[in-house]
């Protein structure tokens, strides 16, 4: 590969573009002249030809939007600052020192920007025990084929009676309306509201008030439950039963949520993609959105109703929490669809022909490519980071916490150009400290925690920059070890970092039961998907071997154990763990062997369909899982929250 330009590599600097990154085993990958050209095309920078580069180093870059910490002096020039409670001050060179949390404004000869003050550290974390949900797979005699808001509510309060006091929940965001329904969690159509297919039909003020015949034939509409959740199903019956209960009436909704409901509307006349639809309606701002907008005005008002029932439905989880002392924290995924409403809405913000994903490694040697539009940290930063603000209120609005997924992509993320595989592509630098602030002053206005998923590959500084913020860290048993040992052998819990929450596995490994029985290495070979099963059977049984080794260096590993033995050892061993939040997954607790998602497959294997063999209220009265959930109990005795 031909050495790179110094003209263009100083231009992809200057706007974030790597153009070497180091893999997984810290050898240095450089990356191919035209990828950097490409991605630079999608930030806007011709650098195609010599003097394009030359051009590009010439032009004047506007700063972005000023982030500081409390306390701060930032060097701004002359002007005056309107703070978010709308007092003035007179800014001669330097911010003042005393400026208040917040959002403010100032403005200067050049025009205006926006000046964020955000909180040095979020308080430290109270040690608590509890859940890691998938809430589709919770299950109750009253709930529609998948697990609902109801169910969440009655797990969160029956956890209370167990001590636990924090529960972890997958992505609750938002759908495209129509069929095939997105079946991840984590490639949502908006970041920014809820996934009415979560709803519990019969919770809802409009079917209390029905009358006896429309009550009937709302109940008549309930699916059956099959062995796998059947989303489709399951939507079209809810859909169906909350158009009966629609009481058909209007009202005004805020901007950001006319424009979701108008999305649905519209994907519901035109197509799921709004990349398909007619020209005059790809942009919310297109020739012919406000007069379709006034066709469907039912339609529109009936999605709003919808994300109000979500509202308060997730408001009722809430308040059980609250009044029980747990803290329910919601996951926020890495982005949304590229033909969804946040891609239709925020596309100006967004780099819509790149692709979010991972370069190559021993894992995926041809890379991830995750089919995710990144914000574009140019656009981001000019709009004074509204729509980031604004994905993270909204999620903070119901929750005591948010999880964000691929942490690192706040300090960078691989950019995959149009036409490109995922192993071609580079990274794209974001500015960390900026995104960090901004979640931790959302956080400490919602009085919220934050963590961080931080696992696998990513940036040396990530772990430090947020322990110095307060935001804890992931700390999963399979990935905790010695890097600097030979054979990087597993850490012993007590070594683990405190500022973390601490789980046996995730939902993209096997469970405490599928790990023990190899099923991982089972249901891949069965799949075809290996390319060497018995090199991975091997590897099993070496890991395997290790867990054992764990085991029995905690006394835990006594003669002839049983399987479920061993499911509540390993929940022993993690109840040692030093770490401040220790989690554990239904699915570990009762033995399931099944994990809810597979990389690498879509259709071969179940994902995200996969209920738990037991509905909630017995769920919480097991005895593997009482006898399993004992040393975390034990271990971490009181409420997140008193």
């Amino acid at each position: 590969m031909p050495a790179m330009d110094d003209e263009l590599s100083e231009l992809a600097a200057a706007h974030g573009v790597a153009t070497w990154y180091e893999d997984t085993e810290r050898r240095r990958v450089d990356v191919a002249q035209d990828v950097v050209v490409a991605v630079l095309a999608e930030l806007g920078v011709d650098a195609s030809t010599p003097s394009a580069v030359r051009s590009g180093l010439a032009g004047a870059r506007t700063p972005g939007t000023i982030v500081i910490k409390e306390g701060e002096r930032a060097e701004v020039g002359h002007g005056e600052l309107v703070t978010e409670d709308g007092a003035t001050v007179a800014i001669t060179g330097r911010l003042p020192g005393d400026l208040p949390l917040g959002w403010h404004t100032f403005g200067h000869d050049d025009g205006e920007a926006t000046v964020v003050v955000t909180p040095a550290r979020l308080p430290a974390v109270r040690p608590a025990w509890g859940w890691q949900v998938q809430l589709y797979a919770l299950r109750s005699k009253e709930s529609w084929g998948i697990g609902d808001l109801a169910d969440l509510r009655g797990l969160v309060a029956g956890s209370a009676g167990l001590g636990a006091g924090v529960v972890l929940v997958n992505p609750v965001q938002a759908i495209t309306p129509g069929l095939p329904v997105q079946r991840s969690p984590y490639s949502p159509s908006s970041r920014r509201f809820v996934n009415p297919v979560y709803l519990r039909v019969t919770d809802t003020a409009e079917f209390r008030r029905a009358d006896e015949r429309t009550r009937r034939a709302v109940l008549e509409l309930t699916p059956p439950s099959p062995r796998l959740i059947n989303y489709d199903a399951v939507w079209t019956a809810k859909l169906a039963a909350l158009e009966l209960l629609w009481p058909g009436t209007t009202q005004d909704l805020e901007p950001e949520l006319r424009d979701f409901a108008t999305f649905c509307a519209l994907a519901e006349r035109h197509g799921q993609d709004w990349r398909t639809w007619p020209a005059g309606l790809r942009h919310p701002g297109g020739p012919d959105v406000a007069k379709a907008r006034a066709e469907l005005a039912d339609r529109v008002a009936f999605h709003g109703w919808l994300q109000r029932l979500c509202a308060e439905q997730l408001d009722d989880v809430h308040a059980t929490a609250r009044d029980s002392g747990v803290s329910v924290v919601h996951d926020l995924p890495i982005g949304a669809i590229p033909g969804g409403a946040d891609a239709w809405a925020l596309q100006d913000v967004l780099a819509g022909d790149v692709r979010v994903g991972a370069p190559p490694d021993a894992f995926s040697q041809q890379g991830q490519d995750w089919n995710l539009p990144p914000w574009r940290p140019d656009r981001l930063a000019a709009c004074g980071y509204r729509p980031f603000r604004e994905v993270i209120h909204n999620v903070l609005a119901h929750a005591d916490g948010i999880r964000v997924d691929h942490v690192a992509g706040l300090w960078r993320l691989w950019w995959i150009p149009p036409g490109r595989p995922a192993s071609e592509g580079t990274y794209v630098r974001y500015d960390a400290d900026a995104l960090l602030g901004i979640l931790a002053l959302e956080a400490h206005r919602a009085g919220a925690i934050v963590v961080g998923e931080d696992l696998g590959t990513v940036p040396d500084e990530v772990a430090p920059a947020m322990h110095e913020r307060g935001v804890l860290s992931s700390a999963v048993l399979w990935f905790q070890r010695d890097e600097d040992a030979p054979g990087k052998p597993l850490l012993p819990p007590r070594d683990w970092p405190a500022a973390a929450m601490a789980s046996i596995s995730t939902h993209d490994l096997p469970t405490a039961a599928g790990f023990l029985r190899a099923e991982h290495v089972k249901v891949r070979a069965g799949l075809g998907l290996l390319t060497d099963p018995e090199a991975e059977f091997t590897r099993a049984a070496a890991e395997r071997k290790e867990l054992f080794d764990l085991l029995a260096a905690h006394g835990l590993l006594g003669d002839d154990p049983t399987e479920e033995d061993l499911v509540v050892g390993l929940h022993a061993v993690l109840a040692t763990a030093s770490s401040a939040l220790l989690l554990t997954s239904p699915q570990d607790a009762l033995g399931d062997p099944r994990q809810p998602n597979l990389p690498g497959t879509i259709d071969e294997y179940p994902n995200w369909r996969i209920p738990l063999p037991v509905p909630v209220d017995e769920l919480l009265t097991h005895p593997g899982v009482l006898r399993a959930v004992e040393s975390l109990r034990i271990a971490r005795p009181g409420p997140l929250r008193s």
